[in-house]
């Protein structure tokens, strides 16, 4: 097997992808690292994909996470869900080897073209309405917001944010949390921005469901829009993938959207250290922009 030039770092997960894949009677014929960063992405063979957390000291620990996102993403794959599916010649696990989680996916094509705005919102609705009849493993209520309120604590003994910011995330994470419980709530994809949306030669399908949680619908339209709503100011894109998921079937209440947007953007800010702890000057200048509007918004 032929593995190419990486950062040393990238030796160990890599051995755990492979080992756990032969573990299993597919034996790797390539190493094409699709990402790495805290996550490592790799081809190992035509049609096999693995995916390795390399941050393994992260706020996020153990394989609870990666369990319910297998759970989620073979519920949709079998139910004909516009989803990228796990790999079937391989257990969904979740499977840790060597101290790094990870789990295998089938390898798709991704074309040049990115999906309209109204397929996206269209084909979020069609995993929202599969998603109503998953019956895995719990999935915990409005969890993202909850887990990043926890993770402000951890900012404050880094001292990776100024007090006064930590307490407005605070107080906009909790205030919403708040408002969102009175909300009906569904399996969610937890994280939809439009960079979890491939565009396929199967279509655009919907990937990465680690955070997978209990919410409002609202949540995940509001992820898709985000950017574009009030980063972008393109409102034509906002509104064809609201239209989108409308036209699908899909409803939205403006009081959940608008709690939505503020909780999706206090979130961002509080993982923006954990992701980014040396950040490009364009995602300093989203983090300033997103703050600045957190701290108006009500």
């Amino acid at each position: 097997m032929a593995v190419p030039s990486a950062m040393p770092s990238s030796e160990l997960p890599i051995r755990a992808a492979t080992e756990t894949a032969i573990a299993h009677g597919i034996t790797p014929d390539r190493c094409d690292i699709l990402q790495d960063s805290s996550t490592l992405v790799l081809r190992l063979t035509e049609t096999l994909v693995a995916r390795v957390v390399t941050d393994v000291d992260g706020p996020r620990q153990g394989t609870g996470w990666f369990e319910r996102e297998n759970a989620v993403a073979q519920h949709l794959a079998e139910n004909g869900a516009p989803v990228i599916p796990l790999h079937e010649e391989i257990p969904p696990g979740p499977h840790e080897h060597l101290g790094y989680p990870l789990n295998f996916w089938k390898f798709v094509t991704i074309t040049g073209e990115p999906a309209s705005p109204a397929e996206a919102g269209g084909r979020m609705f069609r995993c929202h309405e599969v998603l109503r009849s998953y019956a895995g493993p719990p999935l915990p209520e409005l969890a993202i917001i909850t887990e990043s309120i926890a993770l402000l604590e951890t900012l404050r003994e880094r001292d990776l944010m100024p007090e006064a910011t930590l307490g407005m995330l605070r107080d906009r994470m909790s205030s919403s949390l708040e408002a969102l419980r009175a909300f009906p709530k569904q399996p969610l994809h937890g994280d939809a921005h439009l960079g979890n949306l491939l565009n396929t030669t199967l279509g655009p399908l919907w990937t990465d469901w680690e955070d997978t949680f209990l919410g409002p619908v609202e949540w995940d339209v509001a992820s898709m829009i985000w950017n574009a709503r009030l980063i972008e100011e393109d409102h034509a894109t906002a509104d064809a993938m609201v239209e989108g998921y409308r036209q699908a079937g899909g409803s939205i209440s403006g009081e959940a959207m608008h709690h939505s947007l503020v909780a999706r953007a206090a979130v961002v800010c509080a993982w923006y250290p954990i992701l980014y702890p040396n950040p490009t000057p364009d995602r300093v200048e989203k983090l300033r922009f997103r703050l600045d509007w957190l701290d108006n918004a009500r």
